[in-house]
């Protein structure tokens, strides 16, 4: 099988594991920088092109999408299945799940539990918004903030109104949302394969620290989940529309809460904390799921 894993940097942890698992396997794999193809758009002949040359013959893609390139890297990705080739996550999805905003929409209209958010366009509104998260302490997000950048715990009512003014007099889409508290800076990554959860972490925050993210000084450690943390991740991940995914959950007086569901899970902190070799089963699950043509 030939596999391309679409990724901007080939020596990343997690994109040379899922090259390294491939090969292993006996795939004919490779990574491609998905800002430099390009696409010819026919009805006839829909191509990928990269280095001057046609991407042909591809049977599976593996999006490893950045999210500051989620437009221009889901493209390369929806052209692809314009042309039939299998993609571990469809550009939909990812498109879905990258939109902060709509996905907990989505996760609400579904019943997975999730944390109390507000969202307010003015400032004149910021009082009501505080309180219908149960007020301070509160965490203020940016819907474009990644890897924990852009998340504020703010103590006190006065410190909420004051981020959130500041971050809506520069224009910044925000959310405000319920401060778990009970949840003591400790968060779970499931990592979801098909319709099963196949690793699970538990991720400490560092010291003088509520985000819990592996490079803001997280540890990271293997963790056994219930049965309804299995359950909200599987169907999280279902909702996104994700065939893989990372769902992170946090656990409250009144069960798991979805925070956030990834469709580009990084492998290095799972694979650590849990000896697990996930990036095999994610080649496992596309050698399940794509059909090549009879010999």
């Amino acid at each position: 099988m030939k596999i391309l894993i679409l990724s901007r940097n080939a020596q990343l942890y997690s994109t040379s594991r899922l090259l390294e698992a491939a090969r292993e396997r006996g795939h004919d794999a490779a990574v491609v920088d998905y800002l430099r193809c390009y696409m010819n758009i026919a009805a006839s002949r829909p191509q990928v092109m990269f280095g001057g040359k046609p991407l042909i013959k591809v049977d599976a893609v593996i999006p490893r999408i950045g999210a500051t390139h989620t437009f221009y890297g889901t493209a390369v990705v929806r052209q692809f299945e314009v042309m039939d080739v299998y993609p571990l996550n469809q550009s939909e999805a990812i498109t879905r799940s990258r939109d902060k905003l709509r996905s907990l929409q989505l996760l609400s209209r579904k019943g997975i539990g999730l944390p109390v958010t507000a969202l307010a366009h003015s400032t004149k509104d910021v009082t009501g918004v505080i309180e219908t998260v149960g007020g301070a302490p509160l965490v203020v997000k940016l819907l474009e903030g990644t890897q924990g950048i852009g998340v504020v715990l703010c103590e006190t009512t006065k410190a909420a109104e004051s981020v959130m003014e500041a971050f809506r007099g520069l224009d910044a889409q925000i959310l405000a949302q319920e401060f778990i508290k009970e949840a003591s800076g400790v968060d779970i990554r499931c990592l979801v394969i098909g319709n099963k959860v196949v690793a699970a972490m538990k991720r400490e925050a560092g010291q003088d620290e509520f985000r819990s993210n592996l490079h803001r000084g997280g540890k990271a450690t293997k963790v056994k989940i219930t049965p309804q943390e299995r359950s909200t991740a599987v169907r999280a991940a279902k909702t996104m529309g994700l065939r893989v995914a990372g769902v992170d959950l946090l656990r409250s007086n009144h069960g798991p809460l979805v925070l956030e569901v990834n469709s580009s899970p990084g492998l290095e902190g799972i694979e650590g904390a849990t000896n697990i070799d996930v990036a095999g089963k994610i080649i496992e699950h596309i050698e399940k799921n794509v059909s090549l043509p009879s010999a």
